[in-house]
């Protein structure tokens, strides 16, 4: 049983959640606590896992699915946590047949019908509001993958346009590859320009966090996401 002290804890410790209303916090707290009943989070390389530890994962995970619902992230179970950034090997084989043993370093990454893995490190601290939230930008890909392989192209609601999706974010990424390769920052994770996926878990994590960076050069995506998650993150941002 989780103590209200608890939660009002987690909530606190998480400026990302103080442009919510008291409902949108009840509902989020209800939503954590579905996730937490129906997902596994467990510690990598002897890390232990509090109970602090799985509210602030919980909420943060169930931020983008406010007004979705938990049937976003049907269809697996497992969270883990590294202690830190962890560099798993992996046997690649490239266009022509050659195969390649590769080793990357990683702070977070999700599998199609697998777990989402994370970083403690990385973790600890997502809910400042900096532009940046490794668990947002996990969950995202997980919304992207409902439909298959995380293309940046997730399965929309009725009502939204999908010719109009696919061309706001085709120029959106165009736009952002080319902003990255001309410079300066414009405060956006350069990272989003190495696919479409990453692209759309990127421009997810600043939804939250910092939409008015989103809406100042790309307010079609803005607006795209709005519809997508269902949420005006800028009514309340300060």
């Amino acid at each position: 049983m989780i103590r209200s002290e608890q939660w009002t804890e987690a909530f606190s410790s998480l400026p990302l959640l103080e442009r919510l209303t008291d409902d949108e916090k009840h509902v989020l707290r209800e939503l954590a606590i579905l996730f937490l009943h129906n997902k596994v989070i467990e510690g990598a390389h002897s890390l232990v896992i509090t109970q602090p530890m799985t509210l602030i994962i919980a909420l943060q995970a169930c931020l983008p699915i406010l007004k979705l619902g938990l049937e976003g992230y049907d269809g697996w179970v497992s969270v883990i946590v590294y202690p830190a950034g962890f560099a798993p090997k992996r046997v690649i084989t490239d266009e022509y047949g050659v195969v390649h043993h590769v080793q990357s370093n990683l702070s977070g990454e999700a599998w199609q019908r697998g777990p989402v893995v994370l970083s403690w490190d990385d973790t600890e601290h997502a809910g400042i509001i900096d532009g940046h939230n490794l668990i947002i930008h996990e969950f995202a890909h997980k919304l992207d993958m409902q439909n298959g392989v995380a293309n940046g192209y997730p399965p929309l609601h009725n009502g939204m346009d999908h010719k109009k999706w696919v061309e706001v974010f085709t120029a959106g990424f165009e736009d952002f590859q080319r902003k990255c390769s001309e410079g300066p920052s414009i405060g956006i994770d350069a990272y989003g320009t190495s696919s479409p996926a990453e692209f759309f878990a990127v421009f997810s994590e600043v939804f939250f966090e910092r939409p008015d960076i989103i809406y100042q050069y790309y307010p079609a995506i803005y607006d795209q996401l709005r519809q997508y998650y269902r949420q005006d993150t800028l009514t309340g941002f300060q």
